[in-house]
């Protein structure tokens, strides 16, 4: 009896001792904060970071390890913050560097860590940098890609065909220059000139002055444009060839991106990051600092941002499968198949990660629908390594209706008023609802940048605390089932149980069995588990039950016949440990 006391007490210290090696962020929850859709501190209808500071208890109260809200320095707002002016000072709009420190002190106080949203493809054309270079000021010169063009039959025309994002030619005659410069983004947006060291240094400085004001890491903004092809001999680029998606030139898909985007020296600057990253580390210590790194790339070139076998990349590396490539129509085995082809393809000891809404995309429940919100984020924090979810979604926020009137995104106002609203980012970008007051508490003025989502007076904060399955304490729920053993370290399966239902087991040795299952569409289902999971035992309990479904937590229910209402989602327990 002595001796059996002593090994459960060993294995008990060998898995707590292995819970603290583990990196925080592995299995992490990450929430992403849109600073003036968040909260509003000063009645101005703009959200800021004292009102991120208001509301990081609210982050803990919903099981949040860290944060990273979007960018909040100084800018002159052409992208609402990502064209940067001063990448080491905040936006007034926003408020001043104190109230960053204090931010940072209260987050600190409640352990939410702060991930800093760093720019480093382009600036802003008022920074002080680019205003330099257009002079042609010999430090300042090759700061940004720049080139005189062509003139044919008298008329100058651009370097090459090359379109940006947001419409139109990606190159922006300067007239003080008498040069082209290349913008991917907004004409606003000039692209940094990482082929010079010196850029490369003046980010790498960015970072480091950011590290020293307490960040825990950064999130990297659309890092797959960064480089373009090296120009020639002669400093020219060549055109990309076309696309047949459109006979629009100005339609960012009427080329085919072969040269402005996942050049091959593009991951090599992430881990030129990490390394700085690395440095501050040995000569600071304190909990791990983390790179995330955005890039809409092919699922192989993502891989790449990892790292090699010389050198250590990005930690989070977006897994935006189930963003792109889901769909309101997909099934089982197209969920199954982008989980394991993830987790196949992943650098051996590296983590996932899982990522279904961000800024850019509409919400989950516009996407899927409004009936699939829990089953969406049950499946993002049940999943295996870490999980990143976009403000509201927790509450199952909808997309708000944007008249063109009120459409203020430039992806959207550079078209048409025809065709904005499948551009526009705004009704995902719309005021968090906190609560059934005037402009769903966000604010106490008189307006809001945007407007706020009709349904807000069902769909907020303060109602769904109330309502013991809505979609908030499902999400509160589905943090507390985090924390167990099996979800934290086991082993996980993933497995497609029909065209209908998805099932996902994690377990541990010497802890509980957990299994979530996912009825994907509009039927009743039964599923025999030990059709899909070999070795489980006989009898489980329901650890997490929604709205939908007909039993409740803590049921008992046999292995051999689990039932799932339409579109349910559950947790299932064994009632034994394994």
């Amino acid at each position: 009896m002595a001796s059996g006391t002593a090994i459960i007490l060993l294995l008990a210290a060998g898995l707590l001792a292995a819970e603290a090696a583990a990196p925080w962020w592995k299995t992490a929850s990450f929430y992403q904060i849109y600073p003036r859709s968040f909260k509003d501190s000063t009645g101005n209808g703009i959200g800021d970071l004292n009102g991120v500071t208001e509301k990081l208890e609210y982050l803990k109260e919903i099981g949040v390890t860290a944060t990273w809200p979007s960018p909040f320095l100084k800018s002159p707002m052409a992208d609402f913050g990502y064209d940067i002016e001063d990448f080491k000072a905040v936006d007034p709009l926003f408020g001043t560097m104190d109230d960053f420190d204090r931010m940072m002190t209260r987050a600190k106080q409640l352990n939410v860590k702060i991930i800093l949203d760093f720019v480093p493809n382009h600036s802003s054309d008022e920074c002080d940098w680019f205003k330099r270079s257009a002079a042609g000021e010999a430090k300042y010169k090759d700061y940004y890609i720049w080139h005189p063009g062509f003139v044919e039959n008298g008329v100058r025309r651009p370097p090459t065909n090359w379109v940006s994002v947001f419409r139109g030619s990606a190159w922006e005659w300067h007239e003080g220059r008498q040069e082209y410069y290349l913008h991917q983004f907004h004409k606003k947006q000039p692209d940094f000139n990482f082929r010079n060291p010196v850029v490369r240094e003046e980010m790498n400085n960015v970072l480091r002055f950011w590290l020293e004001r307490g960040v825990d890491g950064f999130r990297v903004d659309a890092i797959y444009h960064a480089f373009e092809v090296e120009a020639d001999a002669n400093g020219n680029y060549p055109d990309e060839p076309r696309n047949d998606w459109t006979n629009d030139p100005d339609e960012y898909g009427y080329t085919h991106k072969i040269y402005t985007v996942d050049q091959p020296e593009t991951p090599h600057l992430v881990y030129e990051w990490r390394q700085i990253l690395e440095d501050f580390q040995a000569q600071h210590g304190g909990d791990e600092r983390i790179l995330m790194v955005e890039t809409w790339s092919p699922i192989e070139i993502v891989m790449h941002y990892y790292g090699n076998a010389t050198a250590e990349g990005a930690q989070i590396p977006f897994n935006f499968q189930l963003i792109s490539n889901l769909h309101r129509d997909s099934d089982a085995y197209h969920y199954e198949y982008l989980i394991n082809n993830w987790l196949s393809l992943m650098p051996s000891g590296k983590s996932a990660n899982w990522v279904i809404g961000n800024h850019d995309k509409n919400r989950v429940g516009s996407r899927f629908g409004a009936d699939r919100v829990d089953l969406f984020n049950i499946l993002l924090l049940t999943l295996p390594g870490c999980s990143i979810t976009y403000q509201g979604e927790e509450l199952g926020m909808l997309d708000a209706y944007i008249s063109w009137a009120d459409t203020v995104d430039p992806q959207a106002c550079n078209g048409a008023e025809a065709n904005y609203m499948a551009m526009s980012r705004d009704p995902a970008r719309t005021p968090m609802q906190w609560s059934d007051e005037k402009f769903a508490g966000f604010t106490t003025g008189s307006s809001t940048w945007l407007p706020v989502a009709q349904d807000y007076a069902q769909r907020n904060v303060r109602k769904e605390r109330g309502v013991s399955l809505s979609h908030l304490n499902i999400f509160k729920r589905l943090q507390q089932l985090r924390q167990e053993p099996s979800m934290q370290q086991g082993n996980a399966e993933i497995k497609a149980v029909s065209k209908y239902v998805l099932a996902v087991k994690r377990h541990m040795s010497g802890s509980y069995v957990y299994i979530s299952l996912f009825n994907i569409f509009n039927s009743i289902e039964n599923v025999n588990l030990n059709g899909v999971f070999s070795g489980l035992p006989d009898n489980f309990q329901y650890a997490l039950v929604t709205d939908k479904s007909i039993r409740q937590l803590s049921d008992k229910v046999s292995a051999g016949s689990v039932t799932l209402m339409p579109h349910e989602s559950i947790v299932l327990r064994s009632t034994e440990m394994l």
